[in-house]
């Protein structure tokens, strides 16, 4: 049984906890733009190089999309690009959606996610073509690797939430699919649970999980 206690502040992830990806499409996607050893670059748990300055705001939406170019000897548009790069995403699930809903009823929701410029706002108009409504719709506070310069598994970011919510870390549960960056919570003293693809999180409704 999964129990947690002394919770009042839930931490989800975004991509792979939330929103369903799909890598193999992003790759190939990006391989049928030229971009031939784009893997070494893209992991389903993080990304490496200059795809990680982009998670962690170091460069910019130019420079990130000049650096594509520079690996391949095609003439590439920015929307082919953001195209390619966006098929990493596909949708939010509408049962996690009414789950995000009851739970903040009891709880201070935030979200805490790598992601970029491109990303995260792609992200929002998915949900927002579904539901009528934002990410911040669902969230007390949204924390953006990009926009916060830090990413997961680093203990900063994790340090900074807990101080930027002023709340001690054993009151609060987070919810990711990358292990490091569970165990790394853990290191803290944040109650964690490592979510694997596609799960449909019903478990957080039951009275039992929070007794």
């Amino acid at each position: 049984m999964k129990n947690f206690k002394n919770v009042n502040t839930l931490i989800f992830d975004l991509g792979g906890v939330l929103i369903n990806l799909d890598l193999n499409q992003c790759i190939l996607n990006f391989k049928q733009l030229g971009l031939e050893n784009v893997e070494q670059y893209l992991g389903k748990f993080g990304q490496s190089g200059f795809f990680m300055q982009f998670e962690k705001g170091d460069i910019s939406a130019i420079k990130f999309r000049n650096e594509i170019r520079k690996l391949t000897p095609n003439l590439l548009t920015d929307a082919q690009i953001d195209k390619a790069w966006c098929s990493f995403l596909l949708d939010i699930p509408a049962e996690k959606l009414h789950i995000l809903a009851e739970l903040r009823k009891k709880f201070r929701l935030v979200l805490l996610s790598n992601t970029n410029i491109i990303h995260f706002p792609n992200s929002d108009e998915i949900l927002f073509t579904k539901t009528g409504k934002r990410l911040t719709d669902y969230f007390d506070k949204c924390y953006l690797s990009y926009e916060m310069k830090m990413v997961k598994p680093d203990k900063e970011i994790f340090e900074n939430i807990l101080s930027s919510e002023n709340v001690q870390a054993n009151e609060c549960l987070f919810l990711d699919d990358g292990l490091k960056n569970i165990e790394q919570a853990q290191e803290l003293g944040i109650q964690t649970y490592l979510v694997s693809e596609r799960e449909d999180l019903s478990f957080l409704l039951n009275t039992e999980t929070w007794e």
